[in-house]
């Protein structure tokens, strides 16, 4: 993987409001450390070398530094401030990319990603332009109708995990484009940009921590992982 310069977008430029704390969700911690460094050190130890630039709100840009040089022994972090919308953010975090390669755009907020899925994603994106990971619907879903509702075939839908991977010369033209309110994540921005998108299986345990029981539950999950690899 050295012939290729990798990088890393990691998008942490929300307030957390969900969470219902006095502190943004990335930065709460999460067995010991923040909750974003350990997709940090994810990436770190999966492709090393990897060039990583962590988005954040504007007001936490300085005081990061000193947060990531705490937890964060031996890895260089490039941090960028945030904008209005997610593909603001990603923007910001995309204009610190001055060569062509591999781009990798994570949440945050999933702490729990995992070199496996980093490396697959990494591997796929070099061969079909983009990477997706996405995970089947466990539960019977239901649209609303004016009438009222009506149900959805699950096993025709997915759904959407990060990394979102891409080489550049896909995702940069993307961004170049003017911002819509259809932009959820980096997919459709591609999408809209005339290239079709190839999806991966993701995993279940890459989880979005964006509610207080998802700390817990991140928590649980995290230490059956340092158990197994103990």
């Amino acid at each position: 993987m050295s012939e290729i310069r990798k990088y890393a977008v990691i998008v942490a430029g929300g307030q957390g409001l969900r969470m219902d704390s006095a502190i943004p969700k990335q930065f709460l911690p999460l067995l010991g450390k923040p909750l974003l460094c350990h997709a940090i050190e994810s990436f770190a130890q999966a492709i090393p070398g990897i060039k990583l630039i962590l988005v954040l709100p504007a007001n936490h840009v300085g005081s990061a530094q000193t947060v990531l040089r705490s937890y964060l022994s031996g890895i260089e972090v490039t941090t960028v401030a945030g904008g209005a919308t997610r593909f603001d953010s990603v923007k910001n975090g995309l204009k610190e990319i001055k060569e062509g390669g591999i781009v990798f755009v994570h949440d945050g907020a999933r702490p729990l990603v995992s070199e496996e899925l980093i490396i697959r994603c990494y591997k796929h994106a070099v061969e079909f332009g983009s990477a997706i990971p996405a995970i089947p619907v466990a539960e019977s879903v239901r649209v609303l109708t004016p009438d009222g509702s009506r149900p959805l075939d699950r096993d025709n839908m997915r759904i959407i995990q990060t990394p979102q991977t891409f080489r550049t010369e896909v995702i940069l033209p993307a961004f170049e484009q003017s911002y819509q309110p259809s932009f959820t994540d980096e997919a459709t921005v591609v999408e809209a940009s005339g290239t079709k998108i190839h999806m991966i299986d993701g995993m279940y345990g890459n989880i979005k921590v964006t509610k207080p029981n998802d700390m817990i539950i991140a928590e649980a999950l995290l230490k059956e992982r340092i158990h197994e690899f103990a």
